[in-house]
C-alpha cells in the first residue's frame, strides 16, 4: 500500500513539474529490496506548454485550407505590384480569423508594398504602402543573387507545403528561408541558397534551443 502512495505521489510530481521521474519503492519482503516503480517522461510537446502546440495546430490549419501555393501567391501580387518579392506568409489578415497570403513587396522606387491574396483562388484582395528600415540590408543582400522567392517557394515545395518564404538578409550566409508543413501537422525550416537554389535543413533553431 505504501509503495503505490509512493508512485501515486511521484508520478503526479513529474506530471506537474514538466519533467523526467523515477520512483523507488521499498518492498515488503524481507529483504527490503528496491525496485523501480515508475518512470514518467514527458514529451516535448507537453514540456513546452499549450500555447507552443496550439501554434503548431493553426500553422497546420493554415497550410491545409490553402489551395493557393506560396509560390502562386507571389505570382499573383507581382501581377498586380512590380517589384521585388522578399517574403510570403500564409497568416491571418489583420482585425479578422481570415487567413490570407501576405506577400512583401519592394518596388523600384523603393517603396514596400503589402499586398494579401486569397488562398482560395490567388485573386489580389488589396494592397497598402508599408514602412520598412532595412530597405539597403534587402537590396545588398539580394545584389547579385539569382533566385527569387518565387523559385525558392517552388525549390523548398519539395519538401512539403511552404507557408512562408523569407529574406535572411542578416549574417554572412544570407540566403531564403522557408518553412514547410506535412501532414499531420509537422512543421520544418529550410534554407534556400541564393545562387543555386539548393535547399538544405535549418538548424539554427535547434542550435539556439541547444544554447539556451
Amino acid at each position: 500500500m505504501k509503495r503505490n502512495i509512493v508512485i501515486a505521489a511521484v508520478t503526479a510530481a513529474a506530471l506537474i513539474g514538466g519533467g523526467t521521474a523515477t520512483a523507488l519503492a521499498t518492498t515488503g519482503d524481507d529483504e527490503g529490496s528496491a525496485r523501480q516503480a515508475a518512470n514518467t517522461r514527458l514529451s516535448d510537446d507537453a514540456h513546452d506548454g499549450p500555447d507552443a502546440q496550439d501554434d503548431r495546430d493553426d500553422d497546420a490549419a493554415r497550410a491545409a485550407s490553402s489551395d493557393v501555393t506560396a509560390a502562386e501567391a507571389i505570382a499573383s501580387a507581382l501581377k498586380h505590384t512590380s517589384g521585388t518579392v522578399v517574403s510570403a506568409e500564409l497568416d491571418d489578415e489583420d482585425d479578422s480569423a481570415k487567413v490570407v497570403w501576405k506577400v512583401d513587396v519592394l518596388s523600384g522606387d523603393n517603396t514596400w508594398h503589402s499586398v494579401s491574396v486569397d488562398p482560395s483562388n490567388g485573386k489580389v484582395l488589396g494592397s497598402h504602402a508599408d514602412d520598412e528600415d532595412d530597405t539597403a540590408q534587402v537590396r545588398a543582400a539580394l545584389k547579385g543573387s539569382s533566385v527569387t522567392a518565387e523559385e525558392a517557394a517552388k525549390a523548398a515545395a519539395g519538401k512539403g507545403v511552404v507557408t512562408s518564404v523569407d529574406l535572411d538578409e542578416d549574417g554572412r550566409n544570407k540566403s531564403w528561408e522557408a518553412e514547410t508543413h506535412k501532414s499531420g501537422g509537422a512543421e520544418q525550416d529550410w534554407k534556400i541558397d541564393l545562387n543555386t537554389g539548393k535547399v538544405t535543413a535549418d538548424r539554427t533553431d535547434a542550435q539556439d534551443d541547444d544554447q539556451d
